[in-house]
């Protein structure tokens, strides 16, 4: 049995497709992930992978390129030269998976799976709906189970990647939390000055703390680390930073692909969630967590990604008090 896996958008619903991921793994000799560039990094990391196809699709993505026939025909014929017998869609509540289901079919898949609201014809052989507020993660798992993949005995469903390096080169000896400023949308951002708040206050407490961001973001975590905190803005890889977040008593991030890698490691999560997406369906998963930020503002559901509302009240109403007793909180409190 050759299997193939769909997630096409971002890094952080890659690493929630995991346990899907190991639900089909269990049932099948291969599995390839088609994701986009921006979840490449998160599939090279999940258990069960065998293969990793990129590929860039015209519906989805901030910037989505535009609709190219040869493009199009060069994505059926890989995918038919994959000979898969199955293939599942994975898609957030939102999306629809019918396009992709489309070129799927034309690729000649077996069997094509997914989650879908919307009638699809002849193009899905087993079309699930999930149910309502969901978390994307069980969400994934019950479209896999519904196209025969239940999750493997004694597999407890929590996210998961493969064992990071060690990392106590980069951020030294002893205890830290990791403070992750960035966001993939400035409306699920909390603000820069925000974040040195919380630095100082967390250094005042005696913690060490740990700035992360990638390389477009140095200039971010040099501000925000002020002198005070390690900064490990650009230094990191995906499988890196899964190795500092690991090693942390906790780590506070807005609601970005970080605070599921977090996650998938077994590490606390405060999290700064904007609700422009639902809390219930997106929060850190299999973790304990603490949300931060007001979920019934005014930009609730919108999936807005610059802040609709002046002074983006929803997370910078947070005050870096209100984190320093959330990390407090979630280090005393033991964990299960």
């Amino acid at each position: 049995m050759r299997s193939l896996v769909v997630r096409l958008d971002s890094f952080g619903d890659v690493l929630l497709a995991g346990p899907a991921v190991r639900a089909v793994a269990a049932g099948s000799s291969h599995v390839t992930v088609l994701c986009g560039p921006r979840g490449a990094d998160a599939a090279r990391l999940l258990p069960g992978v065998d293969e990793v196809l990129v590929w860039e699709a015209p519906w989805e993505g901030f910037d989505p390129p535009p609709v190219s026939p040869a493009d199009i025909d060069g994505l059926v014929g890989r995918l038919r030269a994959g000979a898969y017998d199955s293939a599942l869609v994975l898609t957030s509540f939102h999306q629809s998976p019918l396009p992709t289901a489309l070129l799927l079919r034309l690729a000649g898949i077996g069997r094509i799976g997914a989650d879908s609201v919307d009638h699809p014809g002849r193009l899905l052989d087993v079309r699930h709906r999930r149910e309502e507020g969901r978390h994307e993660a069980e969400a994934a798992l019950d479209t896999a189970a519904a196209l025969g993949f239940p999750a493997p005995p004694g597999d407890d469903g929590r996210l998961r990647v493969l064992p990071p390096p060690d990392t106590g080169g980069l951020t030294g000896n002893g205890p830290y939390v990791v403070l992750h400023p960035g966001a993939s949308a400035p409306a699920r951002a909390w603000s820069p000055h925000r974040c040195a708040e919380a630095v100082t206050l967390l250094t005042d407490a005696g913690h060490r703390v740990v700035v992360t961001g990638g390389p477009a973001e140095t200039g971010l975590t040099r501000q925000v680390s002020g002198g005070l905190a390690v900064d490990l803005g650009g230094r990191t890889s995906p499988r890196t930073l899964a190795g500092v977040l690991r090693m942390a008593d906790v780590v506070i991030s807005a609601n970005t692909g970080p605070a599921h890698l977090a996650a998938a490691v077994g590490t606390p999560v405060v999290s700064l969630f904007a609700p422009v997406v639902p809390a219930a369906r997106w929060a850190p998963y299999g973790v304990p967590v603490i949300l931060l930020g007001d979920q019934s503002a005014p930009c609730a559901d919108t999936r807005a990604l610059t802040c609709p509302v002046p002074g983006h009240p929803c997370l910078d109403e947070v005050t870096g008090q209100d984190v320093l007793r959330a990390v407090h909180k979630l280090i005393q409190e033991p964990q299960s």
